[in-house]
C-alpha cells in the first residue's frame, strides 16, 4: 500500500502542473513550490538551530499562532520554519512576522521529504490539527525527531479507523504525542493502543481570546457604522447571500450590514453589488466616499474581518449552506456577539456547543433567517444575553496553549 502511496504523489503532481495552465488556484500551488528549497537554503544555514510547524491552510495557521508565539518565547535561539500546504493559507501570511522562514510543503514524496529534512533539519515538528504526510512522517522518525499534533480531531470516518487503514495508521507510530481538542479524539486513539494522547483542548480559543487584548480600532468601519445596529456578514458564500439579500433589500429596521464575502473575485463582488437595492459601497471605493451615508459595505480585500467583528451587534458567519460547513464562529463570539449560521455544522465542535448553550442560533431557510434577525434586532436584552453566552463560552475554553507546553521540552 505504501508502494501504492509513492505511485498517487508522483502521479498529483504531474495532474497539478497540468491543471495549472487552467486554473489559477492550482497554479499558485504549483508555481509556490518551485523556489521552496532556494528560500529555505537562503534563510536556513546548517548551524541554524530549527523547530517546524506545519498547517493546511489559514484556519490552522491560526489555530498554531498561540503554540507558534510560546515556543519562540521558550527558544529563543530556535528558527521558526511555517510550511502551508493550501494557496488559501500561504498566500495570505507568507509575509507574517511570526516565523523566520515560510514556503508552502513540497509534496510528499520521499525525495522531497528527505531534501526538506536535510535543509531545515528541526530540532521538533508540530502539526496543527491534522494531515499526514506519510513520508515526512517516516523521515522525522527515522531521525528521532520529535513530533507532536496539536488541537488534533479525530473522527470515526477518517481511514485510521477503517479495516483498509492499516498502512495509514502506522502514520500515527511516527507521533510523539498527540494533544486533542476533546475525549472522543481521546478515545479513539485508546482503540489503535495509543497511551501517548492528552485532551488539551482547541488552542483557537487562545487565539481568539487574545484579540480582546489588541487595538481593534478601524477609524473607517466606526465612520460607517455611526451609532447603528449593524450586522457584519463574514466569510459568505453566494448560497449565504442568495437568502441574506431579500432581508437585506427589505428590512425596514434601522439597520446597517458588512458583508465580508469569502470568495471576493471582482465578479463575484459586482454580483452582489448589484443584487442590492440599499445604498452600497465597496471597501476599494471608500476613499471617494462618506461612509456614514451608506447602507451596506462590501469589505473586497482580506485580513480585516476579525477587526470588524468587533463592530457587529449581530454576527451572520458563513458557509453553512454550502457543502463546506460554517466558518469560523469564535472570532465574533469572543466579542461578544450573537451568531446565526446555517444548518450545515455538525463536523464543527465549536459551533454544536454554542447552538446547543443558545449563543448561535441555526437556519434553514429564509423564513428563519428572517425571524432570527429580527428576534435579535428588536429586543436588545435577548441579543446582550446570547452574546454573553458567546462570549462565556471562549473565555472558559481558553488554556490549551498552556497544557501544551506545561510538556514540550528538547
Amino acid at each position: 500500500m505504501l508502494f501504492l502511496y509513492h505511485i498517487v504523489i508522483k502521479i498529483t503532481g504531474s495532474v497539478l502542473n497540468f491543471i495549472a495552465f487552467f486554473n489559477s488556484k492550482i497554479k499558485l500551488f504549483v508555481e509556490g513550490r518551485k523556489t521552496v528549497f532556494a528560500t529555505l537554503e537562503q534563510k536556513i544555514t546548517p548551524s541554524d538551530k530549527t523547530i517546524w510547524f506545519h498547517a493546511a491552510s489559514l484556519g490552522e495557521y491560526e489555530q498554531g499562532l498561540p503554540i507558534i508565539e510560546k515556543i519562540k518565547e521558550k527558544y529563543p535561539l530556535h528558527k521558526i520554519v511555517l510550511t502551508f500546504f493550501s494557496p488559501s493559507g500561504y498566500e495570505v501570511r507568507k509575509n507574517n512576522t511570526v516565523a523566520d522562514a515560510t514556503v508552502y510543503l513540497p509534496l510528499d514524496s520521499k525525495e522531497n521529504a528527505r531534501r526538506f529534512l536535510e535543509t531545515v533539519h528541526p530540532d521538533m515538528v508540530f502539526f496543527i490539527k491534522y494531515e499526514y504526510w506519510l513520508n515526512y512522517l517516516n523521515e522525522l522518525h527515522k531521525q528521532n525527531t520529535p513530533t507532536y499534533l496539536v488541537s488534533g480531531i479525530f473522527r470515526e470516518q477518517q481511514m485510521f479507523f477503517k479495516w483498509y487503514g492499516g498502512f495509514y495508521r502506522k502514520a500515527l507510530d511516527t507521533f510523539t504525542y498527540f494533544y486533542v481538542q476533546n475525549e472522543a479524539s481521546k478515545k479513539l486513539l485508546g482503540r489503535l493502543g495509543k497511551t501517548n494522547v492528552a485532551v488539551s483542548g482547541d488552542t483557537r480559543f487562545d487565539r481568539v481570546a487574545a484579540i480582546l487584548e489588541k487595538d481593534n480600532t478601524v477609524d473607517y468601519i466606526s465612520q460607517f457604522k455611526n451609532d447603528s445596529l449593524t450586522i457584519v456578514v463574514g466569510s459568505s458564500w453566494p448560497k449565504d447571500e442568495a437568502l441574506l439579500l431579500d432581508f437585506i433589500n427589505t428590512n425596514t429596521l434601522n439597520v446597517k450590514f458588512i458583508i465580508a464575502p469569502h470568495n471576493i473575485k471582482c465578479e463575484q463582488i459586482d454580483q452582489l453589488k448589484n443584487s442590492i437595492i440599499k445604498k452600497t459601497v465597496l471597501f476599494s471605493e471608500k476613499q471617494e466616499e462618506n461612509l456614514a451615508d451608506f447602507d451596506v459595505f462590501i469589505i473586497d480585500t482580506i485580513g480585516i474581518l476579525t477587526k470588524i467583528y468587533s463592530y457587529a451587534d449581530i454576527a451572520f458567519v458563513g458557509g453553512g449552506f454550502g457543502k463546506t460547513g460554517v466558518h469560523n464562529l469564535l472570532e465574533p463570539a469572543t466579542f461578544g456577539v450573537p451568531i446565526v449560521i446555517g444548518p450545515n455544522y455538525s463536523n464543527f465542535a465549536e459551533a454544536i456547543a454554542l447552538v446547543n448553550m443558545g449563543g448561535c442560533v441555526s437556519v434553514s431557510d429564509k423564513t428563519e433567517l428572517i425571524a432570527a434577525f429580527k428576534d435579535l434586532i428588536v429586543d436588545p436584552n435577548f441579543r446582550r444575553e446570547k452574546g454573553h453566552i458567546c462570549s462565556t463560552f471562549v473565555q472558559m475554553n481558553k488554556g490549551a496553549t498552556n497544557i501544551i507546553m506545561k510538556n514540550i521540552a528538547l
